[in-house]
């Protein structure tokens, strides 16, 4: 069996792969390793997003935290950057989101957030995981959890994002897609008291709809209202809102690495870019390197996923990193992901230097990428000698014109081959020679 938990938490087929016993169980595992001898009896915050899945989950998980002698606050449906805020401002000892984020609506996943609202490292992970065939202790009488609503909870998510907000939307028309997922009442809601003229589409979830065309994983549905409509911006989330992708206003698409190039240029105007420095992971692409060098600012990088982001801007102190993905993460105001957050800011930068968002994106320019997922049956392979030399021998023939990423996937038996170029055919080239021979060796 492999590792139980993913890039972002345990997450599969919900009442299959994720059981209700599973959930209970990771719950009660949580407890022991999170707030083990509290001195008080620990408190916790559970959110979900709509997928029906979540009622199911939302009830097996505080059945394992009450179990575990835990008080549970229950926040409802929210965006899971909102369960990582309210963890922090209620001072609870952890937070649990159940969302399977832009996955289709039968997957569900259930994320944890230690004290403050941080993601768990992968050594706090594994204690958890080795916590779930421990026989662990069951409180009995007046020392079981108890269980409240926490009613104002996307209200004080709301009002955080907007103290956050440095000026006024006023005069923007923005189409949000909510995915029909956890955004679907916060979004709306922000951008309009931000004072931004809000169409919202795929905002009603009823449960079964969710990221089901729509949303950051299908942009084309916000492209083609935001032009439609002559809109000034179309923001898309994904399921659980810790993403923000955009599309300017001719309906061209604004994706994470320009977003992060535009917020890096304006915070360091502002100084507020922290030692001129940005972090991305190592599948932001070649453009966002050299817009970053062109800018005169510094570029980081990590290991896919937004925790491994999050642990370099706490090592280097630094104040803006993110995914291409959109997963964008700015410690002054939030401790994970917010794609809410994100959004703001975009668009206060839009409003405060009047160019419209294509404007702001040709910042970057994007390299040629090539991505290619290669089926293996042991993702060790990206570590032979015969890989990494035909790597090198390719890297060294790209020089500074082009990058090459080979990592095994953290979800799946899949190794991912991805080449930027000067040109498509020569990254396609390069891909697809790297991909058959990790075909034939794994």
């Amino acid at each position: 069996m492999g590792r139980l938990f993913g890039t972002d938490g345990v997450r599969g087929l919900a009442n299959a792969d994720l059981t209700p016993a599973l959930a209970m169980r990771i719950a009660q595992a949580a407890v022991a390793v999170l707030a083990p001898g509290a001195g008080h009896r620990p408190r916790v915050v559970v959110g979900r997003d709509p997928r029906a899945s979540g009622e199911m989950l939302e009830a097996a998980v505080t059945a394992g935290l009450t179990s575990a002698g835990a008080d549970v606050q229950l926040v409802g449906v929210v965006p899971t950057p909102a369960v990582a805020y309210l963890i922090a401002d209620t001072g609870a000892d952890f937070g649990i989101i159940l969302s399977a984020s832009h996955n289709p609506m039968p997957d569900n996943g259930v994320k944890l957030f230690a004290r403050g609202g941080r993601k768990l490292s992968d050594e706090v992970e594994d204690q958890i995981e080795a916590a779930l065939d421990v026989e662990l202790p069951h409180p009995t009488g007046a020392d079981i959890g108890r269980v409240t609503h926490l009613s104002d909870g996307i209200d004080r998510y709301i009002a955080h994002l907007l103290s956050a907000l440095p000026n006024p939307l006023t005069g923007l028309h923005v189409v949000v897609d909510c995915a029909n997922g956890a955004a679907s009442t916060a979004a709306p809601e922000v951008y309009r008291a931000a004072g931004a003229t809000v169409t919202a589409i795929n905002a009603d979830p009823d449960g079964l709809n969710i990221n089901d065309e729509c949303g950051s994983t299908h942009l084309d549905v916000v492209a083609e209202t935001v032009t439609a409509l002559g809109a000034d911006l179309g923001i898309a989330h994904d399921g659980d809102a810790d993403r923000c992708l955009a599309v300017a206003g001719d309906g061209s698409v604004v994706d994470g690495d320009q977003i992060m190039a535009i917020l890096a240029i304006a915070m360091k105007e502002a100084g507020q870019l922290s030692r001129d420095t940005l972090v991305a992971t190592v599948m932001s692409n070649l453009g966002l390197h050299q817009a970053m060098r062109a800018a005169g600012i510094n570029l980081a990088t990590t290991a896919v996923g937004d925790r491994y982001v999050l642990q370099e801007l706490i090592k280097g102190d630094y104040s803006l990193g993110g995914e291409q993905s959109g997963h964008i993460v700015l410690p002054a105001h939030a401790t994970t992901g917010d794609g809410l957050l994100t959004a703001l800011l975009l668009m206060s930068r839009v409003v405060s230097t009047g160019s419209p968002l294509a404007e702001l994106a040709k910042a970057m320019q994007h390299a040629p990428q090539v991505l290619l997922n290669v089926p293996v049956t042991d993702k060790a392979v990206v570590n032979s000698p015969h890989i990494q030399n035909l790597v090198a021998h390719h890297t060294e023939a790209l020089g500074d014109s082009g990058r090459i990423v080979l990592r095994p996937s953290g979800t799946e038996s899949l190794v991912r081959v991805m080449v930027e170029a000067d040109s498509g055919t020569r990254a396609k080239d390069v891909a697809d020679t790297l991909a058959e021979a990790v075909r034939s060796s794994g």
